[in-house]
Order: C-alpha cells, then structure tokens, then sequence
C-alpha cells in the first residue's frame, strides 16, 4: 500500500522509465466581462413644408434625436441660404405658434417621419438696433422743439427760450427718460429674443417720434401756459414721476438678475429687499405700473392734452402686454402667486 500511495503522488515514469516532472496547475482563466450591446440611434426624417402652399421645401434625413429646432433651422438654412434662422418660424401646424428654438425634436409630439411647417417672418433687426432708434429720436426731436429752432414756430421766437420755468423742467424730464431708457438697452436689458421683423421699427418709430413732436410742439409754444395750480402741482407732479423712474429702473434690474447672461431660463419674478420692487406682492409687471406712472405725473407737470392722450394710448397698450405676460406666468408656473394682477393692483 505504502509502495502504491509513494507511486501515485511521486514523479510520473513514462514507458521507457524515465521520470516526467509533474505539471503545475493553471489558473483558470478570466473571462472578460461581455459587452454591453449598444442601444440602436433611431434617426428621424425631417419634412418642412411651406405653410401656405403646403409645398415641399426641404427634406432632412438621419436627424438625431436630441436635435433642437434651431439645430433643423441651421440645416434648412443651408439648403435655403434666403432664409437665415431669425426670420424662420418652424411650426407643427400651419397656423399654429412657433416652436421654440431650444425645443428637442424627440419630445415633440411627431414620429420618427416629422412634418414641420415654415413661415418667413420676414427681414430681421436686432432689438437693440431698434430700441435705439426708437429712443434716440424722441430725445433729438423734443430738444429741436425746446430749443425753437427755425421752421417750427413764428421766425421772431427762433432759438429763443421760454419764460416759463416748467417748460425747462419738462424738457429736463423728457430728456432723462429717454437718457434711462438709451442706457438701460445698453448695459441693462436681456432680451430672449435677438431680433424682431425689420417692418416693426418703422412702426414703433412712428409711435414714438410722432408723439414726441406733438407734444414738443404744444409745451414748448411761445403761447403755451403753465398748470392751473402752480408751482404745487408742479412740484407733486416732479416727486410722482421721479419716483415712478426710480420704480421702474429698480424692476428692469430685478428682472435682469433673473437671467444669467445668454440664457433663455425663465423664473417667477419676487421682490427683493429693494423697496421699490415690493410691488411684485401684487403685480406681474410692475415696470408697466412704473411707466404709467412716470407719465401721469408728466401729464400733471405739463398740463398738456397731448400728454395725457400719449399716456392713455401707452396705457392700453401696456397692459395688453401685462395681460399677456400674466396669462404666460400662470400657464408656466403651477406655484405662480394668485394674488398679483397684471397692472393696476386689485383692479387690471
């Protein structure tokens, strides 16, 4: 037994007698971690048809799916170098709204063989541009009127100044406004938008610069006559509007700090601990609630028709646009504060 055990553990011997040393065992060998399959890309096919005559215009195949619409605009402006990507709108249904630049093919509710319609919106113009020519021109033309230069009124009151000290402080107070707002489109204001339809600024300019010169024309008349109650509606009037300046001004930072520069990210506006902004408690836009202001008490400075028909108009029209920022608030934001109205607190 002790011969056999020695035998079996010992060193082989193979035919002939010849010891064979023993093999050493192996490890056994890894197995690489398999691979895990890659999850097939389904590629979209984008068609962009017109969206009056319903014709095809482009046709876009393997789009990704995490391409945005303004990564399509880029693509159809290749094929279409006519139509650069700010004067494109990109909509699901031929009279429906445009999509939104950073919206992500995938998450539209299409398949992967996509139907889009396109609308030229016409030649673009950046917002500053316009703001600027908007603004620049009330301030030139109020000052041509104040300082009565030749052609306006009667030839013996060329370049002559006015007796009354309110027209000298209207003419200052015009000039500030459009001082801010010049200022306030440089190094304040971020716009989500770039550009707007070139035919708006002839519009806009209109509105502005005809007013402007109505208004000139009737302060700063040799006939014209200060307000009833003197230097105390004046003075009110003086307080009202530079506070209402002060407000307004105190909200376009309020709001700028609620952008980061080149974001398009949109927040529920607060008051900050500038008192100025605490009308946000009950107001969604209170810029155009400050703005109202500073012309009404414009308006009771100068006691000028003009004046107050110009407040009225921009009155309506701001709060169309306080109307309408509200309604996009309370559709955007589930938490959005119910007590605030767009305008005139309680009221509008």
């Amino acid at each position: 037994m002790d011969a056999l055990a020695l035998e079996a553990t010992g060193s082989k011997k193979t035919a002939n007698g010849a010891a064979v040393a023993p093999v050493p065992s192996q490890p056994p060998a890894k197995r690489k971690p398999a691979k895990k399959a890659k999850k097939a890309v389904v590629f979209f096919e984008v068609e962009i048809l017109d969206a009056k005559t319903k014709d095809k215009l482009c046709f876009l195949d393997k789009v990704e799916p995490n391409a945005t619409i303004g990564e399509i605009k880029s693509m159809f402006h290749k094929n279409h170098p006519q139509w650069y990507p700010a004067r494109q709108s990109i909509r699901l249904d031929p009279k429906g709204k445009s999509l939104k630049d950073e919206d992500v093919l995938q998450h539209l509710p299409v398949g992967t063989t996509a139907t889009f319609y396109f609308r030229d919106l016409g030649s673009q113009i950046s917002w500053v541009t316009v703001f600027l020519t908007e603004y620049t021109g009330p301030l030139v033309i109020y000052l041509m009127f104040y300082f009565r230069v030749p052609f306006i009124y009667a030839p013996k009151y060329d370049f002559t100044t006015s007796k009354h000290w309110v027209v000298h402080l209207a003419c200052m107070c015009h000039s500030f406004h459009y001082m801010k707002r010049l200022l306030e489109t440089l190094f304040v204001h971020r716009f989500s938008h770039g550009t707007m339809p070139l035919r708006n600024i002839f519009k806009n300019c209109t509105y502005y610069w005809g007013f402007a010169a109505w208004m000139a024309y009737y302060i700063n008349h040799p006939l014209y006559t200060p307000p009833i109650y003197g230097e105390q509606q004046i003075r009110l009037a003086l307080i009202l509007f530079l506070f209402c300046q002060i407000g307004n001004f105190s909200i376009h930072i309020a709001l700028r700090n609620l952008r980061p520069p080149g974001s398009k990210t949109r927040k529920i506006p607060y008051p900050t601990k500038n008192p100025f902004t605490w009308i946000f408690l009950l107001v969604s836009c209170p810029n155009y609630t400050y703005e109202l202001g500073s012309w009404l008490g414009f308006t009771l400075m100068t006691q000028c028709l003009p004046v107050a028909f110009f407040t009225l108009v921009g009155f309506i029209q701001m709060t169309v646009w306080a109307k309408g920022k509200h309604r996009s608030y309370l559709k955007e934001f589930r938490d959005y504060p119910p007590l605030r109205s767009p305008i005139l607190p309680f009221i509008l």
